[in-house]
């Protein structure tokens, strides 16, 4: 696979700064009073975790949607596991949303759709994407691929002079 021409290497230091960075500014949106997490997998399993311990938030929940099936380009949206029945009473209201990254925002209109009145918080938007989301810590351009850390390894990097994308 090939660099795109924008990279965005996130190393695990810094996602953690900034996992932690969107908890304060969740900690003063609600007056801090949430009943659950509801993290999109995978992405979003890391974020909640940092953005439970926290904000002292117990319940977390899964919504499995795959668009990604190639690591390049999206494809059919999917959803995989639901969300409990339980955190859906009441559209929502008083639950965290929590995913790595809006990008195009298709993933996030569908768990919004099944949670109207939940917040909806990212790491990382989009502009296509912003818009679906309530709170997020840093947005990059639509054409910026973004690379997590569990998706890296340590390897030598050209300097971005000699044409390395990132």
């Amino acid at each position: 696979m090939s660099l795109p021409e924008k990279a965005f290497p996130v190393s695990w230091d810094q996602f953690h700064r900034d996992a932690r960075a969107l908890a304060w500014r969740l900690a003063g949106a609600n007056s801090g009073q949430w009943k659950a997490i509801v993290c999109i997998t995978r992405g979003g399993l890391v974020p909640a975790a940092i953005i439970s311990r926290e904000l002292g938030i117990r319940v977390i929940e899964t919504v499995s949607v795959a668009s990604y099936h190639d690591y390049v380009a999206q494809g059919d949206m999917v959803v995989l596991k639901d969300i409990s029945p339980k955190l859906l009473a009441d559209q929502g209201e008083g639950v965290l949303i929590i995913d790595d990254l809006t990008d195009t925002g298709k993933t996030a209109a569908i768990v919004r759709e099944m949670m109207p009145k939940a917040h909806f918080a990212a790491v990382y938007a989009k502009p296509m994407g912003r818009p679906m989301v309530d709170t997020f810590v840093t947005e990059v351009s639509q054409d910026t691929w973004i690379y997590f850390p569990w998706d890296m390894g340590f390897t030598y990097q050209k300097p971005i002079a000699e044409g390395h994308a990132g």
